[in-house]
């Protein structure tokens, strides 16, 4: 029988957060909200966070509004946030947030896109 997963105390959760800008932790959850720039860039996200869960085979859950995706992750099978929430959650800020460097083959868009920091 496969052992449950180490979870993590509130403060080791507090400090693992600190290398995770915008992410917090709440009703035993640690949360993202990411802002878009409308309706289309929103599903974008969601497909984008989607298929990266998917491929992870770690699935938060999702709230969708107009301009507004809010990621949840928890480790269900563990009971509490593991190692799995953390490395889920390092992957989706960097696809999410990626934008091609400045003088880059890719131009980048010049919409507002999916914003970064602490939108809360």
């Amino acid at each position: 029988m496969p052992q449950k997963e180490p979870i993590f105390s509130e403060a080791q959760i507090a400090e693992r957060l600190r290398e995770l800008p915008g992410w917090f932790y709440e009703d035993g959850w640690i949360r993202r909200v990411y802002k878009t720039d409308g309706w289309a860039t929103t599903l974008m996200l969601v497909t984008a966070i989607g298929y990266i869960a998917e491929a992870a085979y770690h699935h938060p859950d999702l709230a969708v509004t107009y301009a507004r995706v809010t990621v949840k992750l928890m480790t269900h099978s563990a009971g509490g946030i593991t190692d799995k929430d953390f490395a889920l959650a390092r992957r989706l800020e960097e696809v999410t947030l990626w934008r091609p460097a400045k003088g880059d083959a890719l131009e980048g868009t010049p919409e507002k896109f999916v914003r970064g920091g602490d939108p809360r």
